[in-house]
């Protein structure tokens, strides 16, 4: 750590796996290479088994605005769900983004800018990766266009106005713009097809480049900061903790305050804590899913990669977390999840959102929907114990749990809640079953790699 306790470095978890993580394929076609669109620098952070990685000094300077960010011990709100262990918060939500995707969105824009790239383009769920990458985009000079789930840009039209005001042009998508859209099927609303938007408009756009926030393992290793951060706050508070929570979209949160701990008890020969992956029920790829080659996106021409996955043409049912509608788990994460190496358990939006309304009212923080997923799985875990994929999960020193975002464009969702209004919708078991049942699972992982730089 700097002096000012912002890390000098990002640490990648690459190294302290036991194995390589599977090759990605061709979206076209199974087998053969995949070429890649992206800066070299993110090429080698996804590959390297190298540990620890230099923040560049302009992406540090952009940190400073808002990190590091707050840790503490949520006592008021350990005694509203009746915990019997601590709860410690680490709180992302305190920039312009209103959550934890800026760290990354900082970090690519950076890389892209340096490789002469005009334009970035993505696709956005909640649209807080959306805000990150239009913040991103307007420090560093480059042109921004957001495809953002429609449905939940029509709960939440002021993400789209904060965006247009940093300077991005947002469309909802289905939009009328591209193909993809155009054969997507009547009512399909999905991060999936926002995504798939954003790869074809990409592709088509001179001096425009895709970029995604979530899934990715050089964005996992830019939100490690989270983490690192994390570690150092506990023990500067003599704090013991044996739980890390985070929600699950595609990852890049969880993965952000979860493996520094991992690599850090691998660096020590220690056992390291219950890492739990709080994921919505409603897309339940990590409790329910199947460990496959499957789609990163709805166009089926990106590459297809080794995931935890209930099926890129699963129709996801509507919910208020739109940033946890995405089908599949990111490659690093699904192969730890393979090796039992992280934990996961799936929330309904009314425990997530009332999980919310509980940590306002204790902490006078308003969480965004999907963090409530993870505030809901710290306090089973600080509690009577959570309903795992392999079983039961329970804390017994202490639980920290990442806060990803802020709620304050998700009040239409807790209105709902205070008005009982809100329910859970359920995946449909046969619809899971015909959305997995052509998947190639994954038997194995590659072998182990032959060591790691420092």
């Amino acid at each position: 750590m700097s002096g000012t306790g912002l890390p000098a470095r990002w640490r990648s978890v690459l190294p302290r796996l036991d194995e390589q993580l599977p090759p990605d394929r061709s979206g076209r076609a199974a087998g053969g290479s995949v070429q890649v669109n992206l800066p070299m620098e993110l090429v080698r952070q996804s590959v390297q088994l190298k540990e620890y990685w230099e923040i560049p000094a302009e992406v540090a300077d952009a940190y400073r605005a808002f990190r590091p960010t707050p840790l503490w011990r949520a006592e008021r709100f350990e005694r509203a769900v009746g915990a019997r262990v601590p709860v410690y918060v680490k709180y992302e939500g305190g920039n312009i983004s209103g959550s934890h995707k800026l760290n990354t969105a900082l970090a690519q824009a950076y890389y892209y800018a340096r490789a002469g790239v005009r334009e970035l383009v993505s696709g956005t769920g909640a649209g807080q990766w959306g805000t990150a990458l239009a913040a991103a985009c307007a420090l560093f000079g480059m042109k921004c266009t957001v495809f953002m789930v429609g449905g939940s840009l029509r709960r939440k039209p002021y993400r789209g106005t904060l965006m247009r005001t940093l300077g991005a042009t947002v469309h909802a998508s289905p939009s009328p713009l591209t193909d993809v859209a155009r054969r997507s099927e009547a009512g399909v609303n999905s991060l999936s097809l926002a995504i798939g938007e954003a790869v074809e408009y990409a592709a088509r756009t001179e001096g425009a480049a895709f970029c995604i926030g979530s899934g990715e393992t050089y964005s996992i290793l830019h939100q490690s900061v989270i983490g690192l951060e994390a570690a150092d706050q506990l023990a500067g508070l003599d704090a013991s903790v044996d739980a890390v929570v985070g929600c699950v979209g595609a990852g890049s949160n969880f993965g952000g305050i979860a493996l520094p701990f991992f690599s850090a008890a691998a660096a020590a020969g220690a056992e390291p804590p219950l890492l739990v992956a709080a994921e919505s029920s409603t897309t339940p790829k990590l409790t329910r899913g199947t460990y496959a080659y499957d789609h990163t996106d709805a166009t089926g021409t990106g590459p297809m990669e080794a995931m935890y996955t209930i099926g890129s043409s699963y129709p996801i049912p509507d919910s208020h977390s739109a940033g946890l509608r995405f089908h599949g788990a990111a490659k690093v994460l699904s192969a730890m999840r393979h090796r039992d190496q992280i934990a996961a358990t799936a929330v309904g939006q009314v425990e997530a959102l009332d999980a919310g309304r509980r940590f306002t009212r204790s902490e006078m923080v308003l969480p965004a929907p999907e963090s409530g997923h993870a505030l809901a799985a710290a306090a089973r875990l600080a509690g009577a114990g959570a309903e795992g994929n392999n079983g039961p999960l329970r804390a017994e020193k202490g639980v920290v749990v990442c806060v990803s975002g802020h709620g304050y464009l998700d009040l239409g969702a807790y209105q709902q809640l205070l008005d009982g209004e809100l329910s859970n919708d359920r995946p449909d078991p046969e619809a899971l079953g015909r959305a997995m049942g052509d998947l190639e699972r994954v038997a194995q992982l590659a072998g182990a790699g032959a060591g790691h730089e420092r």
